[in-house]
């Protein structure tokens, strides 16, 4: 056990963030290159600047937005993403990690307000699973991965839990520290895969739907014949 699980912690990791980082770095790519590529064939390019931004801001921290038809639902997944991000980041023991293999170090979370906020995210990933189950306006507009998004989010949580503060057996710690690992190394992996990928696109949303207005020259008569309205007054 204690020879796969330093293969988890070591190889595997680097090789599973490895494929996180460049398929997400892959997204970002791609997308400034359509985008440029739109801007460069747009006939009109006057961009407004102010309006996007600002509602890229809205797209990025959606409070008035969410809190306006779902309240409490958006309560529970803004505070779920909140725990979501932080706990991994600036967790001591991450840190830690970091600084031993890369000589990288940052802040830390107190090792109180890590706990409260690892139970947090666990309470709030169950809401979202069970709010999406039950509620038929969220079940409408969820995929079948959608549903089971928050579950295998949670399983890093509640394991490293375990770890870190439930008195267990040397052979119970290390299994429940490779469940740990692993599935965190499992949701790396799916990130560039799945809808979680608009941690990197979110950003350029609102430019790219400013730009996908933008028809390049001669595309009306194109348009209305794939729209089937060629000759027909607007």
């Amino acid at each position: 056990m204690q020879i796969l699980l330093e293969f988890a912690q070591g190889p595997l990791f680097r090789l599973a963030f490895g494929i996180m980082a460049i398929g997400l770095l892959r997204i970002f790519i791609l997308d400034i290159w359509g985008a440029v590529e739109a801007y460069r064939r747009a006939g009109d390019k006057n961009i407004p600047w102010a309006k996007t931004v600002k509602k890229s801001l809205g797209w990025l921290f959606p409070i008035k937005r969410a809190f306006g038809s779902r309240p409490f639902y958006s309560l529970i997944s803004i505070l779920f993403h909140i725990g979501l991000i932080l706990v991994p980041i600036f967790l001591f023991a991450h840190v830690n990690l970091w600084e031993k293999g890369a000589g990288l170090s940052w802040v830390t979370l107190p090792k109180t307000w890590a706990d409260y906020l690892t139970l947090s995210t666990v309470l709030f990933g169950l809401a979202l699973f069970f709010g999406r189950v039950s509620v038929k306006a969220a079940s409408y507009i969820s995929r079948k991965q959608d549903y089971f998004w928050p579950l295998i989010l949670i399983i890093p949580f509640v394991t490293g839990y375990l770890c870190a503060n439930v008195g267990i057996s040397s052979s119970g710690y290390q299994f429940f520290m490779l469940a740990h690992v692993l599935s965190a190394e499992i949701i790396f992996v799916l990130i560039p895969f799945t809808k979680i990928a608009h941690c990197v696109i979110m950003p350029l949303s609102q430019f790219v739907v400013a730009l996908a207005w933008k028809f390049p020259p001669d595309t009306d008569e194109p348009i209305s014949i794939s729209l089937d309205k060629k000759g027909i007054p607007i």
